[in-house]
């Protein structure tokens, strides 16, 4: 059989996670696994330079196919702030679950946070960029260095309620995930209530809500 000499990274990505769950384990090298796909090694760094830079991408290739499905919507661009990060979340983790599989198994082979970090590093590069985009309000103080800061922990803060978000989801045994998409609903908009120093309901109703959830999954 002649080798597979026009490839792209989309297609090293789909094989690559289909021999990841085939075989229940990563390839023990790149020769191996292009001999696997019946393809050239010298095409494999055509596109990532190891198996960690594609799994970097895997990550931000979701996030970039959420974003294509979300400008398919001609209403998207007319949404406010709060409604354009609570369909990106509805809908990024609607693409992460039909890849919970791999998902699923990479993290838990990611066992530390530190490694998760690395791993997630395209996508969180990707998710400010996004975070920035929605020109969410905040305090104006006329001063560059607090209105800096402010916006860096505004991104920070976003990143963070996203991986708790994909935490939850990791471990949500509901069907369809409801449970995900309540916390969603409720985490997003608990964001959004802080910003706008409006009342405490919201926050009360998230903690209720984590604190049934944490007894339930004990």
């Amino acid at each position: 059989m002649s080798k597979k000499n026009t490839i792209s990274a989309d297609w090293l990505i789909t094989e690559y996670m289909n021999y990841v769950l085939k075989n229940d384990g990563k390839p023990k090298s790149v020769y191996a696994f292009t001999q696997d796909i019946n393809t050239d090694e010298a095409k494999f760094y055509e596109y990532f330079g190891s198996f960690e830079g594609l799994e970097k991408s895997i990550f931000n290739t979701f996030f970039k196919n959420t974003l294509q499905l979300l400008e398919k919507d001609s209403n998207y661009t007319s949404f406010s702030p709060r409604e354009k990060l609570l369909s990106f979340y509805f809908t990024f983790f609607e693409v992460l679950t039909a890849n919970r599989s791999y998902v699923s198994y990479t993290l838990k082979d990611y066992k530390t946070n530190l490694q998760r970090l690395k791993i997630f590093s395209e996508l969180k590069s990707s998710f400010n960029e996004f975070i920035n985009s929605l020109e969410i309000e905040t305090i104006e103080t006329k001063h560059k260095d607090i209105d800096s800061f402010q916006k860096k922990a505004l991104n920070e803060s976003a990143w963070i309620q996203l991986l708790i978000t994909i935490e939850f989801w990791l471990q949500d045994a509901s069907a369809k995930f409801e449970k995900t998409d309540i916390f969603i609903e409720k985490s997003v908009n608990t964001s959004f209530e802080i910003l706008n120093i409006s009342p405490l309901k919201s926050i009360i109703d998230l903690g209720k809500f984590l604190y049934n959830e944490k007894i339930q999954m004990q």
